[in-house]
């Protein structure tokens, strides 16, 4: 993937005022697998695509707890991803030890942020190809971040990162103004046919995707794969009756259409658009 003389060093700057290296890593974060999250005033549900290489292997972990109130979400190259989730603890660890009080959920990001910045600015270190949504609670509330590899990061009220992730932001952000009074179910169904939109028409199971929540009175946990498959099911049946009654009313109002169509075209032909 070599582009040009302005892309072999990280501290190159090309006469554009751009940094490939950095670019390069931002676009390692689009070849993984799509991560998701959404939230409300008192919940935060991370979501995330787990495929396995390989039949004969289990997939990468995509979901990581940092501590009671954050967990944080990755897409890109894993292991980078897991020596972040690492380094956020240790931070959470070290804070509570200190201030005995959780650490705010902005203060890490901004942290992480630095982290992530200074290997942008160093010739001889590489940017961390991974990106994090960072979901948590503390006094002022629930918060999603999302961390970039060039040492960005923003608030967001739902996201989606990864492979294909431009179909989960559609559905979003068509549904995004009803999260911040969303209940904790609404937004895992919300989460999982978000990540359904990502698999191109995949059958969505428990075994390929990971919902993970937090709440303001709910410590972050990972939900194990029964319960995910049982809202699965409970919401695909939900959305086919929808989707059939829609059907219903649409076929009817063609048919309406269709008779006023033909009435008009009788009285003066036109012709066709292109």
């Amino acid at each position: 993937m070599f582009r040009n003389q302005y892309d072999t060093d990280v501290t190159t700057w090309s006469p554009a005022g751009r940094l490939f290296q950095v670019e390069y890593a931002m676009e390692a974060v689009k070849q993984g697998s799509a991560a998701i999250g959404l939230r409300s005033k008192t919940h935060v549900v991370l979501a995330c695509v787990n495929k396995a290489n390989s039949e004969l292997s289990s997939h990468q972990k995509k979901i990581f707890k940092v501590d009671d109130h954050i967990g944080v979400a990755i897409a890109g190259l894993t292991a980078d991803g897991r020596v972040l989730s690492r380094y956020m603890r240790t931070e959470c660890i070290n804070y509570s030890f200190n201030y005995e009080s959780p650490l705010p959920v902005g203060r890490l990001v901004v942290q992480l942020a630095d982290k992530a910045q200074v290997c942008t600015q160093r010739s001889w270190k590489r940017p961390y190809g991974v990106g994090l949504l960072v979901g948590g609670t503390d006094e002022s509330g629930a918060h999603l971040y999302y961390n970039c590899p060039s040492g960005n990061y923003f608030e967001y009220q739902a996201f989606a990162i990864g492979s294909r992730s431009q179909a989960a932001k559609t559905y979003l952000e068509r549904r995004f103004e009803n999260f911040m009074d969303s209940s904790r179910d609404d937004l895992i169904k919300d989460a999982l046919i978000a990540v359904r939109e990502t698999l191109q028409g995949e059958t969505l199971k428990s075994s390929i995707c990971t919902v993970a929540v937090v709440g303001v009175d709910e410590a972050f946990h990972i939900l194990d794969q029964e319960t995910v498959q049982q809202l699965i099911n409970a919401f695909e049946i939900a959305g086919e009756t929808e989707a059939g009654a829609a059907e219903e009313d649409t076929a009817a109002a063609e048919e309406g259409t269709a008779a006023e169509e033909g009435a008009a075209a009788d009285q003066d032909a036109a012709p066709m658009d292109i």
